[in-house]
């Protein structure tokens, strides 16, 4: 039996740094795992994911487009992750499938304060948006959510209970979970254009869960305006921070991670 591996399933994971994350919390860690990418087709996940731990996998994070498939493909699931209704961690726990939804817990560690009484949009209405939306609902944020295709922000908020609306508007905090910046086709100002952020002014605080080798459009929009910046790579530490230590029962070496995917608690201005 070869070492026990971790990984994360997502289409595309290429541009994924969970990889080089979560091998060097492994190392710092004293562990002889493994963490690799899985990049699974959606047609594909249904299927693969349950072969896995036969070839000795003990866990995997889920990304994009499989949060909310991972949840129904799940035996069991944390109470987090059902009212959520997607997960980002999976375990394999003889025989079973362990659903647990870390973004959540991830997203307010990252933030470093509490969003209690701050008005919050969230623009998306994928797995991500699900967890950020419930995350700071339960904090204590008023809650609004706008996607592209209205229909999905009405069911992301009717299953919620948090607000929607027709376009983006001012608030305390912003959080973004879609894929605009994730290609070059969304990376520049026209990323923006696509948000409808074009024209407003950004909040004290932004936060963009994409994140790439150059400054995301978001990013670039935020710090243009003054905000502070909470990026992509600070939620990915800290989502996968929790992960980690779920499947390995020990605390999760957050400097080590942090410093191997380049990331800053917080930016407030041009780096």
């Amino acid at each position: 039996m070869g070492k026990p591996l971790l990984g994360v399933a997502g289409w595309p994971v290429a541009h994924s740094r969970s990889p080089a994350m979560h091998n060097a919390a492994l190392r710092a860690l004293g562990l002889d795992w493994l963490y690799v990418p899985l990049p699974l087709p959606v047609e594909r996940f249904a299927e693969a994911v349950p072969a896995l731990p036969a070839s000795g996998f003990i866990g995997v994070n889920v990304t994009v487009p499989h949060k909310q498939a991972a949840l129904a493909l799940a035996d069991e699931a944390s109470a987090t992750a059902t009212a959520i209704g997607a997960a980002n961690t999976l375990t394999f726990v003889d025989g079973a499938i362990v659903a647990e939804n870390t973004d959540a817990g991830g997203l307010v560690d990252a933030l470093r304060s509490s969003p209690n009484g701050l008005s919050a949009l969230v623009l998306g209405a994928g797995g991500s948006a699900r967890a950020v939306a419930w995350a700071l609902r339960e904090a204590g944020a008023a809650v609004s959510v706008w996607n592209r295709t209205p229909e999905r922000a009405e069911e992301l908020a009717r299953d919620l209970g948090v607000a929607h609306v027709a376009r983006p508007l001012a608030t305390d905090l912003l959080v973004h979970c879609t894929s605009v910046g994730l290609d070059r086709s969304s990376s520049g100002p026209e990323g923006v254009e696509m948000l409808g952020l074009a024209g407003l002014d950004p909040p004290a605080t932004v936060v963009d869960l994409v994140y790439g080798s150059e400054v995301t459009p978001v990013v670039a929009w935020a710090l243009a305006g003054g905000a502070r910046v909470v990026e992509g790579t600070e939620v990915l530490v800290h989502q996968g921070a929790l992960s980690l230590e779920r499947w390995t029962g020990r605390p999760a070496p957050i400097a080590a991670m942090r410093a191997a995917v380049g990331s800053a608690p917080g930016l407030s201005g041009p780096r």
